[in-house]
Parts: C-alpha cells; structure tokens; sequence
C-alpha cells in the first residue's frame, strides 16, 4: 500500500517521514485545525522534499481560485478536496486532485467508485480525530482505487493490509502532539503498512 503522512508542521517531521519510505505528506491549509499550516512554511518544506514524494494540500472549503493560488505557491502536487466541492468547482482546478468521501454508512463508500478517492470517517471537524470507519463496510468492494483515513495506526495498518486498498493516510496515529510526529510511530506505521 501507498503511505500518505498528513499534517505536517515543519522540516524535521517531513523528511522524517520521507526517511522511513512514506509516498506522500499532506499541509493542511484548514485555519481551525491544530495542524494548520501557512502557504509559506508549506513551501519553505515543500522545496527541500526530494523527488517522488507527492506533496499534498488538503482543503475544506475553499475556493477553486484559492486552491490553485496555494498549491502553486507552495509547490504542490496534489490538492486534496475535504469537502463535499461541485463539480464547477472542481472544473476550475489547475491542479490534480483527489476527491474525499466522508463516510457516514456503508453506501458511502461506493460515491465516485469510478475514481481514486479518499475515504475518511465522517467528523465534524474533518478528520484528525483518530475515528475508524467500519471495516465491513468495503465486504465485496473493490478497494484498488480506495486510500483509506481514519484510526489508522501500525497495528491497524497491518490487519487491513489484506483488504487490497490502494493506499493509507494517517495523521494523530503518527503523532507524539497535534503537528508533531513521533518517530517511532511514524516508522512502525510505514512498515505495518508496507511490508
């Protein structure tokens, strides 16, 4: 499976990160998370992160004009839409992006089944909250096309692994505090769910 690290805050965290052979970090540029981070610290990181690795935006509620004027100035690869955006929004991006589905019930994780898609259990404050989504769920769902969010950590890691999702996206089951990463975590989960 792909490894996304999500709501990294500095330099140290991401290359960590990179270190232990995650595919991808996310910034989180949603002012009321306590892993916000500003345009310019993201790109501060974001130019020093070697090739390969996709560097993320996650949005929630933004503007398409918004999204592009972030994701160019910081330097990143990938936007992803934490929202339930339209799709003119969606038409308006100049960058590529990545749909998030959060899940209330079952039905949910069949929505834009034609694409990759992220899919987070549902929060009020989208996400980072260390909640799962039932696993029985995705019974007799094709998941290739699936990156899984929510209560992940390496043991999890480990039990889903047999399911077949395309990947996994963690952020406060890496974390020693909000926007800080603990080491040993962040290498326990990336080889639970690698290797």
């Amino acid at each position: 499976m792909r490894v996304k690290i999500c709501g990294i805050t500095n330099y140290e965290d991401a290359m960590l990160c990179v270190q232990y052979g995650a595919d991808a970090i996310g910034f989180i540029f949603y002012p009321k998370s306590p892993r916000f981070i500003s345009v310019n610290d993201a790109k501060n990181i974001s130019v020093k992160i070697p090739p390969f690795i996709t560097k993320t935006g996650v949005f929630v509620n933004a503007s398409a004009h918004i999204i592009n004027a972030i994701c160019k100035e910081a330097k990143l690869d990938l936007a992803q839409i934490h929202f339930d955006a339209d799709d003119n929004l969606l038409s308006k991006l100049e960058v590529p992006f990545i749909r998030v589905v959060r899940a209330k019930e079952r039905a949910d994780v069949h929505k834009f089944a034609s694409t990759c898609r992220l899919i987070d259990a549902f929060t009020q404050n989208y996400g980072g909250e260390g909640k799962s989504i039932d696993l029985s769920w995705f019974d007799g769902v094709d998941c290739s096309k699936i990156i899984l969010a929510g209560g992940l950590n390496a043991k999890t890691a480990k039990t889903i692994k047999k399911i077949g999702f395309y990947g996994v996206d963690v952020t406060s089951g890496v974390e020693a505090d909000f926007g800080k990463k603990d080491a040993q975590k962040v290498a326990d989960f990336i080889k639970s769910a690698k290797y």
